[in-house]
């Protein structure tokens, strides 16, 4: 098991980020700014850091590339936000960080890319929890490799595109704004799933990787109809 260090400003953030960690066995350290993360780097080296871009103090970009500077990147470095762009992103990736998680922040994203991150061997140092040696770690991918792709997901491939809806097919408006595409592919998705495990939160929830309640609100803002999973079975 490794020791994190999670860097984030959010107090909930913290909280939840030292609950799943501790679960999972993990030794986890709080920091809820740049000078304490600071601070808790200069009196151990941690296995793997949590940082948050957007902190009061010193913004998490920053805070990498003193880092970077000092000599003191040694660690594997996961970025986390929930309203970085993607510029962000490969800015980051391109200092040092090894991924980058969009808030809010599933378990499933959140687990998986700790494990990648603890296998990796960064600066010649040994991953936490390698199961082979050092030399076989992966190694990140060069800069001048870099694509929007890998800094958003780890150097991890995504899957390939799918038809959505009941259907099989789904069409989306390209021709708007980033965020209303978005929405749109939320909504279609949740929907999809809901008419698939009819109308079962509970399932649901297991299905996309989110908490319960965060489903309920997710679904909420999106304008999700709950009635409408349900037509076709008993709720969850």
């Amino acid at each position: 098991m490794a020791n994190i260090l999670v860097v984030d400003d959010e107090l909930g953030i913290r909280d939840l980020l030292f609950e799943i960690l501790n679960d999972e066995g993990h030794t986890v350290e709080l920091a809820e700014n740049a000078a304490q993360a600071r601070a808790a780097r200069q009196r151990h080296e941690p296995d793997l850091v949590l940082l948050d871009i957007w902190m009061p103090d010193t913004d998490g970009v920053t805070l990498l590339k003193e880092w970077r500077g000092a000599g003191t990147l040694t660690m594997p470095v996961i970025m986390m936000s929930g309203h970085a762009t993607i510029d962000t992103a490969v800015e980051a990736t391109r200092i040092g960080a090894q991924s980058f998680l969009e808030k809010p922040i599933t378990l499933q994203k959140l687990l998986k890319a700790v494990e990648q991150a603890l296998s990796k061997d960064v600066g010649g140092r040994k991953p936490a929890s390698a199961t082979e040696p050092a030399h076989a770690a992966i190694a990140p991918p060069p800069a001048t490799d870099l694509t929007v792709e890998s800094a958003m997901t780890g150097g991890q491939s995504l899957p390939q595109a799918m038809d959505l809806g009941p259907q099989g097919q789904q069409l989306f408006d390209l021709d708007k704004p980033l965020r209303d595409a978005r929405d749109a592919f939320e909504k279609a998705y949740f929907e999809y799933h809901l008419s698939q495990e009819g109308g079962s939160m509970t399932r649901v929830a297991e299905k996309t990787g989110l908490e319960r309640t965060h489903l309920y609100r997710k679904l909420k803002q999106l304008g999700v109809d709950l009635a409408r999973g349900r037509r076709g079975g008993s709720g969850g």
